[in-house]
């Protein structure tokens, strides 16, 4: 059965990241991809010049009309902006409970845009994260969702992980993705963990400024492979590997000259003419 998967999202023009990266890379997983608009940017691979917030009840429409006629197998929330709008989407994901619930706490563009106003992050830790089954947070985002510096370690990501965990709700089974990126050294390891096991993902940096839309394409990728995957550290691992073979083909596009986009169709578009 071929999943369908929604991403709740704001929209980035250039296509890097947001709704348009999120289904892009459904569509190359081999999921049916859905969207619900959460707020309007103006945006470019330099860098983001406004941000529109998506009144919350036609949020709440969007969300409810789509859940009363299709089945959604798995939700990927991105950038909701604002707290009215993520105190909406929690309200109707607590009220359809989707399967599958990946959190990517976006906060701040590769540009050092902030996407997400600070009154909003309490939102995001009191109700929406207690209803994920999985969040995906960089390093400098898990510094804010836990009020203390970003860490600089291996080591200090393993506590941070645990951490993160505790602020997920006790049912089921619920993990924390906690992405390496932004670690010095040319090691990209993230750690999973599910409050039990802790496991990491080895990867190597790749020296390319086309990195635009990664956190949304990793966690786009969860929400697709999820619902078709036996595991979630399965999952997890071939949602990595699609982000990698991505990033590594990103030149193949000319695409801004800024951060610029990774290749979501790797697998089927050639370089050749």
């Amino acid at each position: 059965m071929i999943p369908n998967t929604l991403t709740i999202a704001g929209v980035d023009p250039s296509g890097g990241a947001g709704t348009l990266a999120d289904i892009k890379t459904m569509s190359a997983l081999g999921a049916y991809g859905t969207a619900v608009i959460a707020a309007l940017t103006a945006q470019n691979t330099r860098g983001v010049t406004g941000i529109c917030p998506v009144p919350t009840e036609f949020v709440a429409q969007q969300i409810d009309t789509l859940f009363d006629d299709v089945r959604i197998d798995a939700v990927k929330i991105g950038m909701l902006g604002h707290k009215a709008v993520t105190r909406t989407v929690a309200d109707r994901m607590a009220h359809w409970k989707p399967p599958h619930l990946v959190l990517d706490p976006v906060m701040v563009a590769k540009s050092g845009d902030h996407l997400l106003e600070r009154s909003a992050v309490d939102e995001l830790r009191e109700s929406m994260i207690p209803l994920a089954s999985m969040i995906t947070p960089n390093l400098p985002e898990a510094g804010v969702l836990l009020g203390a510096a970003p860490v600089e370690s291996l080591k200090e990501m393993r506590r941070v992980a645990e951490k993160l965990r505790r602020l997920m709700a006790d049912d089921g089974e619920r993990w924390v993705f906690l992405k390496g990126g932004h670690l010095p050294g040319s090691e990209t390891i993230d750690v999973l963990h599910d409050g039990d096991r802790l496991i990491e993902l080895p990867g190597r940096r790749i020296e390319t400024r086309n990195t635009h839309g990664t956190g949304c394409t990793l966690s786009a990728a969860l929400a697709a492979l999820l619902p078709r995957l036996g595991t979630v550290p399965e999952a997890a691992s071939q949602a990595k590997a699609y982000l990698v073979n991505a990033i590594a083909r990103s030149n193949d596009l000319e695409v801004g000259d800024g951060h610029g986009p990774v290749q979501h169709f790797h697998r089927w578009w050639s370089t050749t003419s």
